[in-house]
């Protein structure tokens, strides 16, 4: 027979807030579903409008979605932003088609002589909005991943990483090393964040729970996606604490790219072009005993709308006088900032 583990981890995501729609699967399929407290920023709301986001990555579509959510949430966009070193620079108009709301961006490319006009372009920027109201959000590329948080970092840009991918490790070390002030997660949903906290939770107050149990990982994203999901790895992490399964992040992750396997693991098809789809099971030597989580997202909205929020959040913490600080998106939560 299969159980199901929704009143444990319940439990341990209490202290932290009311959360939506995670999918704990046992015989009988059993959801729990809280309606999510909307909390806004304790500090910082009042002058959103004064700051100006950089949104690297566009015209891709989760950096143009990041790009929205600003507008929508009162933020306004940077004239100019980064994008790839082989795109030719253009200017774009971002609209929000919820507020209606709208900006102009140039693009300038990732390349030796871009950057010189990016942080030429930073300057004047600067200048007008005060430095401290200039943050920059990240949706580029995994390759990107090191020099960009290097370059925020050396150009004193506050950011908040969103791409996922290349070496972590160093990331956080250069950040730390130079007293960057940041946010980098893998996942900016903000119930997804409450789940990863909630299973960090359960993982170091009940470690081996599910020894001998064997782990199975498959996600599904659309197949422009470069990487293997950062979520995956961090509630792989928490997973194994609780398991002591010997799983391996690089080999026994099943990744679905393409359209036909991710319809047939229950991708809606208006969602190839934008999604992800996790399913994590946790079963017994003998097979009896079966545990399963879920979390399926459609489109990018949730993702864009925390990381407005993180950027927001950000914002707060360099006004504060604080040193620089590398935070997490748990960290965000846990400050009531996403709302």
């Amino acid at each position: 027979m299969k159980s199901a583990i929704g009143l444990l981890v319940a439990g341990a995501m209490a202290s932290l807030m009311e959360t939506n729609a995670f999918a704990f699967q046992s015989t009988q399929e059993s959801h729990i579903r809280a309606k999510a407290t909307s909390i806004q920023m304790s500090s910082g709301d009042s002058d959103s409008s004064s700051l100006r986001i950089m949104v690297n990555g566009m015209p891709g579509p989760m950096a143009t979605a990041a790009a929205e959510a600003c507008l929508r949430k009162g933020l306004s966009l940077s004239p100019i932003a980064m994008t790839g070193p082989d795109i030719e620079p253009s200017t774009i108009t971002v609209v929000d088609n919820v507020t209606g709301k709208s900006a102009n961006v140039r693009l300038i490319p990732a390349s030796e002589e871009g950057r010189k006009e990016i942080v030429s372009s930073l300057a004047g920027l600067r200048e007008s909005v005060g430095a401290e109201n200039v943050l920059a959000i990240d949706y580029t590329h995994p390759s990107a991943v090191n020099a960009n948080g290097v370059f925020y970092a050396e150009n004193k840009l506050p950011f908040v990483m969103g791409t996922t991918g290349g070496d972590r490790e160093q990331l956080m070390t250069d950040m730390e090393t130079r007293n960057a002030f940041a946010v980098i997660a893998p996942n900016m949903g903000k119930q997804i964040v409450a789940m990863q906290a909630g299973l960090e939770e359960l993982a170091e107050k009940f470690p081996s729970a599910f020894a001998g149990y064997k782990l199975e990982v498959t996600e599904s994203h659309q197949k422009t996606k470069a990487d293997t999901s950062g979520t995956a790895k961090a509630v792989i992490g928490s997973l194994k604490k609780l398991s002591d399964d010997d799983f391996d992040l690089e080999e026994d992750i099943k990744m679905l790219r393409d359209d036909e396997s991710s319809l047939a693991f229950g991708v809606p098809k208006e969602a190839m072009n934008g999604h992800a789809f996790h399913t994590y099971t946790l079963t017994s030597a003998d097979g009896s005993v079966q545990f399963q989580l879920q979390h399926n997202v459609s489109g990018r909205t949730v993702y864009a709308e925390g990381t407005a929020d993180a950027v927001k959040f950000l914002a707060s913490k360099v006004k504060s006088g604080m040193e620089g600080k590398v935070f997490s998106m748990i960290d965000v939560l846990q400050a009531g900032a996403l709302e």
